[in-house]
């Protein structure tokens, strides 16, 4: 079959059938064409193509989009609905269980062995390809030997186009909601090599695992150049997504994730055996306050006097103080919270004279205040605690485990304290054996987050306004042991003045870097350790 794109002239066939079918090409170069256009050979298995199928109107668009690109042998549509069929002499329709199960990737693998690439998109949405996109593809692939390669990309919904940049990949970026965008882009040669390593048949986590696999061995490189654009209906907020991993209804999926993880870790020397501890000393002296609730404020003049007073409220058999520092407000927040400090003498207010100070500085600042008590216990500024003995119930852990750390359970509501989707998130996914392994894969570890004051004085917090308490979590975890409360403790205000409410995509992609650069140094941490 021969093609004509610009200058170029595209000889699509069997390599075998080459040598007859190019007297002919010959022929019809010499006679026919200018001199300055070009034969360019592709074989039959240069890129296959494999592409979730929802309708006969996709498929329609893909014929024309996708089978025009002369890099592109076949396209094999993935259908979880068998009543879905499709004719066409480069497309085959596959039925397959799970478009991310380990089935489906050895189907895949199976059907793409004698291919080059494989183009894998994980999207039924529209998907068009960029000028020469598959070509730059191919180089990208081929200069630098990577396993799998994914790119930048644009979204288009109601004709708005908007740049979808993706993150570089890293030892950390270990958590399987990384965002590669919708198209991979394998070496089909690795491709089937990862997928024959499976041993367990997952139904969730066979990409994931796939993807495990290969960064053993190979890079999953980022080509920061927009190479497709996506044409999105509906596209939710960073705020909706960001609580996916802990919804209820995907606990099967969540137990996959973990096990393909687990054994990742434990591939790569980063496994961490269970109840294997450094020794913490604690200290059993009276120093007064037991407990300190320590709230970084910064305009919040709505929403701290609340928090002030849930803590205050707080009924316990031990001495405790607030300790609050106001990162230099400007909207009467610093004023509101005096009044609070002159009526009541457990309110502290800590005023920092220096202005380079995050979340983690202020912190870290309220830990090493010298009425600080033994035990440090969370409090956003636009949250509150769910009852009048949460304070009692995170002491009471502290003093029977002697602990690094305590994590409570919380419900997420809005403003007027109603409850938002997806409710009470408890992190089932810690588990006594397993959570200090299992939290490299998520982004998170739940509130209220309480600490043992003195090691914490050693350690500290990232001065940081995003991924502070993760990356103390992750230190902590790596060397002693962290209990939980699976009791509501905690309430999640979620509303428009939240600092991660609506964020822009380049805002998401810099906190996800940073979360998985923590989780990088973890991993290097805990590699060496091991050995």
């Amino acid at each position: 079959m021969l093609c004509l794109d610009n200058k170029l002239i595209y000889y699509r066939g069997n390599f075998n059938q080459w040598e007859s079918d190019s007297l002919v090409v010959s022929f019809l170069f010499c006679l026919y064409l200018p001199a300055n256009l070009k034969i360019l050979m592709i074989k039959d298995n240069t890129i296959v193509c494999f592409i979730p199928f929802v309708s006969i109107e996709q498929v329609e668009n893909l014929v024309s989009e996708w089978l025009v690109q002369p890099l592109i042998s076949k396209v094999y549509l993935l259908a979880l609905d068998t009543s879905l069929y499709y004719e066409h002499p480069y497309i085959e329709v596959l039925y397959i269980d799970c478009l991310y199960s380990s089935q489906t990737m050895l189907k895949i693998a199976r059907y793409a062995q004698k291919a080059d690439y494989i183009l894998l998109s994980t999207s039924a949405n529209s998907i068009k390809l960029g000028y020469l996109a598959l070509e730059r593809m191919v180089q990208s692939i081929q200069t630098t030997s990577a396993g799998m390669l994914y790119m930048d990309h644009y979204s288009c919904q109601n004709g708005i186009l908007t740049a979808m940049p993706v993150i570089d990949y890293q030892l950390g970026s270990v958590r399987d909601d990384f965002d590669f965008g919708p198209l991979l882009f394998f070496s089909s040669s690795r491709f089937v090599e990862a997928a024959q390593t499976f041993r367990t048949d997952f139904f969730y986590a066979g990409l994931y695992a796939l993807r495990l696999k290969i960064v053993q061995s190979q890079s999953l490189l980022h080509v920061s150049e927009y190479l497709y654009t996506e044409e999105k209906s509906v596209m939710r907020t960073s705020a909706e997504k960001q609580f996916d991993y802990v919804d209820l209804h995907n606990r099967d999926q969540q137990i996959e994730m973990e096990i393909a993880c687990t054994a990742y870790l434990r591939e790569i020397g980063a496994y961490l055996k269970p109840f294997e501890y450094s020794q913490l000393d604690w200290d059993e002296t009276d120093v007064g306050v037991e407990a300190s609730v320590v709230i970084p404020v910064r305009n919040r003049v709505r929403t701290i006097g609340d928090a002030i007073a849930s803590a205050l409220n707080q009924q316990s058999d031990f001495k405790f103080n607030v300790i609050i520092v106001d990162n230099h407000s400007t909207d009467g927040t610093e004023s509101l919270v005096a009044k609070y400090a002159a009526s009541d003498s457990r309110v502290i207010l800590v005023r920092p004279s220096r202005h380079d100070l995050g979340i983690g500085g202020c912190w870290n600042m309220a830990v090493h205040h010298p009425q600080c008590g033994r035990i440090a216990v969370q409090l956003d500024s636009d949250d509150l605690y769910a009852g009048t003995d949460t304070l009692q119930q995170v002491v009471d852990v502290f003093r029977q485990k002697h602990c690094a750390m305590v994590i409570g359970t919380y419900r997420m509501i809005d403003f007027n304290l109603n409850e938002l989707p997806p409710g009470i998130i408890d992190h089932r996914e810690w588990t006594e054996d397993n959570g200090r392994n299992n939290v490299l894969r998520i982004n998170g570890l739940g509130a209220p987050r309480a600490f043992y004051v003195p090691l914490l004085r050693q350690m500290n917090l990232p001065n940081t306004s995003y991924g502070e308490d993760y990356g103390i979590g992750l230190a902590i975890a790596r060397s002693y042991p962290i209990e939980r409360i699976y009791n509501v403790l905690y309430l999640c205000r979620r509303w428009e003045g939240n600092t991660d409410a609506v964020l822009s995509q380049e805002a998401i992609n810099k906190n996800n870097h940073y979360k998985d650069a923590l989780r990088t140094w973890e991993l290097t941490a805990r590699i060496a350790q091991n050995k």
